[in-house]
């Protein structure tokens, strides 16, 4: 998709269609808002800044093998409600339109605004997926953490800034084998995920699902990728930061969002960014 076809769609329109599709009473907590803010998490977090691969652009996540991770599992649910948006606006790529739905949603769940630039190309096919265990596993500890997030140029503030995103939604047994929601109110974008990591007390579910922890009321859940991030020291002191300083989180997950959306892509002068296929 060139620059001129970007220039083409009416991007306001777009974001207003978003926000039609956002509410549904029989989803989850009323809003597919986490959903899209997952969806464009994961078809940017594949990006790699030594190979150069990866990431934003491509929307391989249509095809095999890239929809049939682990790791994306339940996605399906998101790419099929914005289908109507995608026929209503057929210049805007899928690419664009997952990053922008994930945009949306976190403005419109209260969380900071976040620039938008369009020109992500759509690849014809999954044959140029990079291999699959780029995204997090739950399951394991801070150093897998860093290679996750350093090979896409982030550090360890950035780290716990983008772990704020798990403030929305919620798990579910039959994508991730997790379930519930880190946060009383999974719809509202804040920075209650920072404070519920210092302020409750954690303990591991005894259940028959994967290793996750529960606060006194059963009713949250961390995963063992969040636990680490009170465990690690230089995790440690940008939790109590973010938990003490709404405004600062905002700004920080601003940026670093905006920054993994922006993974695979080359901004022009315009600083329109144009796919690496």
């Amino acid at each position: 998709m060139g620059s001129s076809e970007a220039s083409s769609v009416d991007y306001d329109a777009v974001r207003a269609a978003i926000k039609g599709v956002l509410e549904d009473d029989s989803h989850d907590d009323g809003s597919y808002g986490p959903i899209f803010v997952r969806l464009a998490w994961h078809s940017s977090g594949t990006y790699c800044m030594f190979n150069d691969n990866g990431g934003s652009a491509g929307s391989r996540m249509r095809f095999s093998p890239e929809g049939d991770w682990g790791a994306n599992a339940g996605l399906s649910k998101a790419r099929d409600r914005l289908e109507p948006v995608k026929k209503a606006f057929p210049d805007i790529t899928y690419s664009d339109l997952w990053i922008l739905a994930g945009i949306v949603a976190i403005e419109e769940m209260g969380g900071p605004k976040i620039p938008f630039a369009p020109g992500r190309a759509d690849a014809a096919d999954g044959a140029q997926t990079v291999p699959d265990g780029r995204l997090p596993d739950a399951t394991r500890g801070a150093d897998h953490l860093r290679a996750i997030f350093y090979r896409m140029g982030f550090n360890d503030r950035d780290i716990v800034a983008l772990s704020g995103a798990h403030g929305i939604g919620r798990c579910h047994k039959t994508s991730s084998g997790f379930d519930g929601p880190w946060a009383v109110n999974p719809t509202n974008f804040s920075n209650t995920y920072y404070r519920n990591l210092l302020n409750k007390k954690w303990t591991v579910r005894n259940w028959d699902g994967p290793k996750q922890y529960e606060d006194a009321s059963g009713k949250l859940m961390m995963l063992p990728t969040d636990m680490v991030l009170l465990d690690d020291a230089d995790f440690l002191k940008w939790v109590k930061v973010y938990a003490e300083d709404k405004k600062a989180f905002f700004k920080d997950f601003a940026a670093v969002f905006q920054k993994l959306v922006e993974g695979g892509t080359a901004k022009t002068r315009g600083g329109c960014p144009v796919s690496r296929l």
